[in-house]
């Protein structure tokens, strides 16, 4: 059986779909509107259920060595990159505003997981480095990380993490694209 969106349909992904509360409001919805088309509420009010839901869980790797997922996504941007960044630059790689990052990286500085040294030629700019604690504590922090988010992943298939993981990247894709364009003009 194939469903109206094109792709197969089983049982199990049908009451898969009513059993979640984003399937409730839909069916809210449309009792009350059902001359609108809320299929995008399928989709988007999931994606956005899914994210609540794990900021809520906070990752508990992180949690145990005294991390926010965004003091850890400053941290794991300048272990990935390999090299200083100033704080405009980490801004953008961890999808922070600029005053959220000066307050993350006081608290890493002040932990000694960070330093920040001002550039040579401009007084203005800081570059900004693991330090060797932040380095190693980022190495042990990663594997159990990647262990937590493969268990809370662990009811799904890996063909079917692989196919999530394709279709939520060609919607990243596309919204960044076309919002990262809104936000230039």
């Amino acid at each position: 059986m194939t469903a109206t969106n094109g792709r197969p349909d089983t049982e199990d992904s049908r009451e898969a779909a009513r059993a979640d509360t984003v399937a409730a409001v839909v069916r809210q919805w449309r009792a009350v509107r059902p001359d609108l088309d809320t299929a995008p509420m399928e989709i988007i009010g999931r994606v956005n259920r899914c994210a609540a839901l794990l900021q809520q869980a906070e990752d508990a790797p992180l949690r145990r060595a005294g991390l926010s997922r965004p003091e850890f996504d400053l941290l794991g941007a300048l272990r990935r990159t390999g090299h200083e960044l100033t704080p405009g630059e980490l801004a953008r790689e961890t999808f922070s505003s600029g005053a959220a990052v000066t307050k993350r990286l006081k608290q890493l500085t002040e932990r000694g997981l960070v330093e920040r040294r001002g550039d040579t030629r401009d007084r203005r700019v800081a570059h900004v480095r693991l330090t060797d604690a932040g380095r190693e504590l980022v190495d042990a922090i990663l594997p159990d990380q990647l262990a937590y988010e493969s268990a809370v992943l662990s009811g799904v298939g890996s063909a079917e993490q692989g196919e999530l993981a394709a279709l939520l990247g060609a919607l990243l894709t596309q919204l960044e694209g076309r919002l990262g364009a809104v936000r230039r003009t």
